[in-house]
């Protein structure tokens, strides 16, 4: 370890070729991650031909650099341990040139402390010294400080290229036993370019995270989109391994306040910083932004003392029940189930937290994403429970608390729609659906995404709109057991006392060039309850569409109806329809009501108990439908 009375660090700046010589054959050397990597001290490792350089292990937490190569391990004069099976590192390991310890992360700092990682020599980025003798770890805090301890040779290297940042990143020069200045440059990042299904990907993400959560952002085009489309939302936190150029573009927006953090409360808190220059100077001196090890950043109890953790995690694979595979191979930067791991356990303490995985519905050959099995593709989270929700550029499937049956009904209408039916067949085969469970080809292609609406009505009561999907099967007939035996016959005309699956299913699954069908939920997004529903059916025989809906009567009376009406109002005239037709119970005033409200004009013929009404849209009063 070093003295710590030598405080004169410029009589022990040397030469890179000067620290190689007092490394001992058989030595374990820890370096920095990423940008925070000694490029200068590296490089001069790899490339010398020395006697006493050789059998070394290089322990590198995150293998992100391009100084150590697969070309110089293969010499069999160094190898190379690393936590994490991403990036260049996992092609190595295939090949046995790198060895993988399987950790969580916010163990890692704990085993080096305790020996069982043994370093003897630390080379560790850091920034020009300041006056009062400490200097910055820049970029890469991770488990720099306990390597810092244990070793028995630690070298700085001095980049005035890193910026100096704040949290648990200084070190005093007498911790050092030399200094070297860096000759290299610091390793830059280029930002991802963002495509459109990203981009849907990424809106769609957003849309489930609320005002006030706390996210954890990684690296790649998922987040490039996210950070787009999180600029309106109002006071997140950030807990997160890294801070990119889309998570600074984030913050700068004024969307990030951290303002109801639980903990480092007014700080983005990360360990790492991956981007472009322009990330770099934005970091210098920033007090927005805390730096702290893994212990901190990966440390489930810590996470869960924040509300509404989110944490958003970009998958490869996913099968209908939930299995997740994550990315393999060169320039995977995303977690795997190690890393994942930590962040999931602190969403599942956080309260409300969530775990969303995140995924193109096809992948850059066209193969789709959403498989019946997972089979032995590499790299999977087994743990399928702590799965929230799966979103793909086709919506949101959300996963907590259903049945299997349920999950692959949900994970199917997000696949991709070609990929659906044989979906649908396969999980039959697999006996997951039952064998009689319907799939319209047409109406999964033609489901009315853009069919949506949110509205505040009476007593605060939030109201999401969207079109009907398969998945709300369960939920439409838990539903339909809240009717009374009156509201039963209003809506159906008979005294129906069962709603099976071979009953709802049918009703469930729409045929949208004929039918609009629209249900209102209550609750936090992905895991609403339906309390409503409004469908027209378009008649044969002229353009005119047959109108009905229903309202949990624990909601009525607040005009959930009257706005439902209007949304079908308007989808009806942008189908090309010319009015609406209906059949109401002479004592159902309230439907009546709503339809004498609506500005249409309203005629109604009284028949055997039942009016039959007919209401034109070419005399409509001025609607432009809900907001």
């Amino acid at each position: 370890m070093a003295d710590s009375s030598r405080n004169d660090w410029k009589g022990r700046t040397v030469s890179p070729d000067s620290i190689l010589h007092k490394i001992e054959p058989g030595m374990s050397i820890f370096v920095g991650t990423g940008v925070a990597e000694p490029r200068t001290l590296v490089k001069r490792l790899m490339t010398a031909d020395r006697g006493n350089l050789t059998d070394l292990e290089l322990i590198q937490l995150v293998s992100l650099g391009d100084a150590i190569s697969l070309e110089a391990l293969s010499s069999h004069k160094y190898r190379l341990k690393t936590f994490f099976s991403g990036w260049v590192a996992s092609e190595a390991i295939t090949q046995g040139r790198v060895d993988l310890i399987p950790s969580r992360f916010a163990r890692i700092p704990d085993l080096i402390k305790s020996g069982r990682i043994t370093i003897d020599v630390a080379f560790v980025q850091i920034t020009p010294p300041a006056p009062s003798g400490y200097c910055s770890l820049g970029v890469g805090v991770d488990a720099a400080r306990r390597a810092i301890e244990q070793a028995d040779l630690v070298v700085g290297e001095i980049n005035s290229a890193v910026p100096v940042t704040y949290g648990d990143t200084f070190v005093h020069v007498s911790e050092f036993d030399y200094f070297v200045n860096a000759e290299e440059p610091p390793l830059y990042f280029p930002r991802w370019p963002l495509d459109e299904v990203f981009d849907r990907v990424a809106a769609n993400v957003a849309s489930v995270i609320e005002d006030g959560s706390c996210i954890a952002f990684s690296i790649g085009p998922l987040f490039e989109g996210l950070s787009r489309h999180l600029m309106k939302k109002r006071h997140l936190g950030v807990h997160s391994p890294f801070v990119t150029d889309a998570l600074m573009d984030l913050i700068v927006s004024g969307a990030v306040t951290n303002r109801f953090k639980g903990i480092f409360r007014g700080k983005s808190l990360a360990t790492y910083a991956f981007g472009t220059r322009e990330l770099m100077a934005w970091l210098d001196r920033n007090p927005l932004v805390e730096f702290q090890s893994l212990e901190q950043v990966f440390s489930p109890a810590q996470i869960g003392l924040n509300n509404r953790f989110v944490a958003v995690i970009p998958a490869r694979k996913v099968d209908i029940t939930g299995r997740i595979a994550f990315h393999v191979g060169k320039g995977n930067v995303s977690a795997g189930p190690g890393e994942t791991m930590d962040f999931l356990n602190g969403a599942e303490m956080s309260r409300g937290g969530l775990t969303v995985f995140a995924l193109p519905s096809r992948n850059l050959k066209n193969q789709g994403n959403i498989l019946v099995s997972l089979g032995d593709i590499p790299n999977q989270l087994t743990t399928r429970e702590s799965v929230d929700m799966v979103v793909t550029e086709y919506g949101v499937a959300w996963l907590r608390g259903r049945t299997v049956r349920e999950r692959a009904q949900a994970l199917i209408e997000v696949a991709h729609p070609e990929d659906r039916p044989e979906l649908v067949e396969q999980a039959k085969e697999f006996r997951i659906l039952y064998p009689d469970q319907i799939f319209l080809k047409e109406s999964a292609e033609l489901y009315p995404a853009e069919v949506k609406a949110d509205h505040l009505f009476k007593g605060d009561l939030r109201i999401r709109f969207r079109a009907i999907r398969p998945s709300d099967e369960e939920g439409m007939r838990r539903l339909f057991y809240r009717f009374s035996d009156e509201s039963v016959y209003y809506r159906y005309f008979s005294p129906i006392k069962s709603m099976p699956h071979s009953k709802i299913q049918e009703y469930v699954n729409v045929d949208f060039s004929k039918t609009m069908s629209i249900v209102g939920l209550v609750g936090e997004p992905g895991r609403g309850r339906i309390i409503a529903e409004a469908r027209y059916v378009r008649l044969a025989n002229r353009p005119y569409g047959d109108v009905a809906f229903v309202v949990d009567e624990e909601y009525q009376g607040k005009g959930i109806a009257s706005f439902m009406f209007k949304m079908l109002i308007q989808l009806a005239k942008e189908r090309g329809l010319q009015g609406f037709t209906a059949d109401v119970v002479a004592s159902n005033r309230s439907m009546m009501k709503v339809f004498e409200n609506s500005g249409l004009p309203v005629k109604a013929r009284l028949e055997m108990g039942v009016y039959e009404v007919t209401m034109p849209f070419e005399r409509t009063a001025d609607l432009d439908g809900p907001k």
